[in-house]
């Protein structure tokens, strides 16, 4: 699963009001984190993350932008996906996004 919590490249949609800098997690049926990203850009993994985004058509996050994804194997089952600022700017709007990456 490509995973994306998209705050402030909302703007370029004409949103307003958005999460500067989203942290997103994701938790098992069990309500344990069991990934977690804040910054798509400092992922040891960006390059399959670009490679994700295109090939699901998703749009793309530019460089630097501080919205999160995340790439992932997850079992069938029941997941939460919690998607939250920080403690100097909490609240805003977001988008949570999940494909599928066959």
């Amino acid at each position: 699963l490509l995973v994306r919590g998209i705050g402030p490249t909302l703007a370029a949609f004409g949103v307003t009001g958005t999460v500067p800098d989203p942290r997103l997690q994701i938790f098992d049926s069990q309500q344990r984190a069991i990934l977690a990203n804040d910054d798509w850009g400092n992922a040891d993994f960006v390059g399959e993350l670009t490679t994700a985004t295109g090939y699901v058509g998703a749009f793309a996050l530019a460089s630097g932008s501080r919205d999160a994804a995340t790439l992932s194997l997850v079992d069938p089952g029941a997941y939460t996906i919690q998607v939250s600022g920080t403690a100097a700017t909490p609240t805003g709007e977001a988008l949570v996004e999940v494909y599928e990456v066959p």
